[in-house]
């Protein structure tokens, strides 16, 4: 593969179908948008590798969904690792790219590096969320950390909320490829069926905890199927999913040839954050002039920062809160007449 086509594929998600099994996939490279997120922040090991991890299930997921505006995934914990929070932002226009953010916060104090990533995110909880914008109602879906992974988390939430068995595949990690500085780059397949029959009313059993699994789900071939798929999934390779070398649809071939592959148009993907002056005034909005007191520097400024992008703002405090005496160009405002 040439230089050409190993950027052609970068940041890219690629949907696919599989006609013999009736299974639905997508798969993922991410490159640049990686490193942009990773780059922004000074992440020990442990963290970044989960944040890579999750905003790699982010393009999976997000891509799969008919989405008109945000799709979030939210890890809670009380381990060393508090939170992850991923957003993506569905293309504006045919054609457009979508845009993709993801943010951790932690406690450096409790991080044991030689311990596994998932181990310090510790008791929580994994959530979906799906903003349709203005007019709509949000959605949210929670599952609790479980299966040694966030891979296996969102295989749960799938299982339980939305009753589809779904797979994930996923590789992540620092390469260099040569003539070039190291970055990070993340691959990975997601797999997914739609049951034959609704869940029987009895649910779920056997040892799971109360959680629904695959077999409660799918019966007979349908069964037979996807367990075949899965057999055939388990052959990858993290370099064939990391990629350059090789491409999404060679993968696919060299995986799931039997099962009469069928690829759809890529959805590119890029960093993007919807930060903004005008949103940090909005949320300030609520507070009174003694508030925003409280929150103003001994320089005479109240300043933000956002946790995705790094964006740093400063405000006059006369401009900030209900009771604000000045606009953001710091011209006086109207004198609001009580009654």
């Amino acid at each position: 593969m040439n230089k050409i086509n190993q950027i052609a594929w970068d940041d890219t998600i690629l949907p696919f179908q599989l006609d013999r099994p009736d299974v639905r996939g997508r798969t993922a490279r991410l490159d640049g948008v990686l490193e942009h997120i990773l780059s922004r922040h000074d992440y020990p090991a442990p963290v970044s590798a989960l944040v890579a991890e999750l905003a790699l299930l982010t393009a999976l997921i997000g891509q799969t969904v008919k989405l008109r505006w945000k799709l979030s995934l939210q890890v809670r914990g009380d381990g060393a690792v508090r939170t992850i929070a991923t957003d993506y932002y569905a293309p504006e226009t045919e054609g457009a790219p979508a845009r993709m953010r993801a943010w951790a916060s932690f406690d450096p104090d409790r991080l044991d590096a030689s311990a596994p990533a998932f181990d310090q995110v510790g008791q929580g909880y994994f959530a979906v969320l799906i903003d349709q914008g203005q007019g709509n109602t949000p959605y949210q879906g929670l599952t609790p950390l479980t299966g040694g992974s966030l891979a296996a988390c969102a295989q749960t939430y799938f299982a339980q909320s939305e009753q589809l068995p779904t797979r994930f595949a996923l590789s992540y990690g620092r390469s260099q490829m040569a003539g070039d500085r190291e970055r990070w780059r993340a691959g990975g397949v997601m797999l997914q069926t739609l049951p034959a029959q609704p869940m029987p009313a009895e649910g779920p059993g056997g040892d799971s905890g109360g959680l629904i699994q695959t077999a409660d789900i799918l019966q007979g071939t349908e069964s037979e199927n996807w367990n075949r798929v899965n057999l055939l999934l388990d052959t990858v390779e993290d370099m064939e999913l990391i990629g350059p070398s090789v491409a999404p649809t060679e993968l696919l071939v060299r995986l799931f040839h039997e099962e009469q592959p069928r690829v759809f148009d890529p959805q590119p993907v890029q960093f993007g954050c919807s930060c903004s002056a005008e949103k940090v005034r909005a949320t300030l909005s609520i507070y009174s002039a003694r508030d925003i007191g409280h929150m103003t520097t001994p320089e005479g400024t109240v300043t933000a920062d956002c946790q995705f992008c790094g964006a740093h703002y400063q405000f006059d405090p006369r401009s900030l809160g209900f009771e604000a005496t000045v606009d953001e160009n710091g011209a006086p405002l109207a004198q609001r007449q009580d009654g």
